[in-house]
């Protein structure tokens, strides 16, 4: 795992913020419930790919495993918070993914290209908040977000590998450009805490 990890921090174009890990130690009921919602959005994004690329077979196979996977998260995440008495309730999303996307391009073979790097990052970044948070956790959640490293830095594979297929070659101007984009969300101050919030302004 110690590679997979070190791919995703050559990959990542910066490290999570140490007043992001102060701030998601202050606020883990907060930080479990948006964890849950990102677990479901991830597989409703995979989901929305398999309904709209349905001649794609290698996009069809590897985003039904990831589905399952993000929704089998979401309920392990669900029931750490029913352990702890952490209700389950809306959220705001952060501006993170809706900062991403901005950028995606409106038509195809473009949109799916794009789309598909910024699952990659998205990915690479849970990836690497998990391992960043594991060690500040108490036992249980440590165990649980270490146990989800794996997954997460093999989604972030297969969405960088359909990029490159979608593309027809290789996407690393498109990624850099996502990758300055992502710096950007990752640095500057927050007005509220998220699993991929930047640090909180106070």
């Amino acid at each position: 795992m110690n590679e997979a990890l070190q791919e995703i921090h050559d990959f990542l174009p910066c490290r999570t913020p140490s007043r992001w890990i102060e701030n998601a130690l202050a606020n883990q009921d907060l930080m479990l419930i948006d964890h849950a919602h990102c677990e479901k959005k991830a597989a409703s994004t995979a989901l929305s790919l398999m309904y709209r690329y349905v001649d794609n077979t290698d996009l069809l196979n590897k985003m039904s495993r990831l589905a399952r996977e993000e929704l089998r998260h979401f309920e392990q995440v669900l029931a750490i918070m029913n352990k702890r008495g952490v209700a389950y309730t809306h959220l705001t999303p952060a501006r993170y993914a809706a900062g991403l996307r901005e950028a995606v391009r409106k038509d195809d073979p473009g949109r799916l290209v794009d789309v598909l790097i910024v699952g990659a990052i998205i990915e690479a970044r849970s990836c690497e908040r998990f391992a960043a948070l594991a060690p500040h956790l108490d036992e249980r959640l440590a165990e649980f977000y270490n146990s989800l490293l794996k997954s997460e830095a093999r989604h972030y594979q297969d969405y960088l590998k359909l990029a490159v297929q979608a593309n027809g070659g290789p996407v690393d101007e498109r990624v850099a450009d996502f990758l300055a984009i992502e710096q950007k969300l990752i640095e500057e101050p927050d007005s509220e805490f998220r699993f991929h919030s930047g640090p909180l302004v106070n």
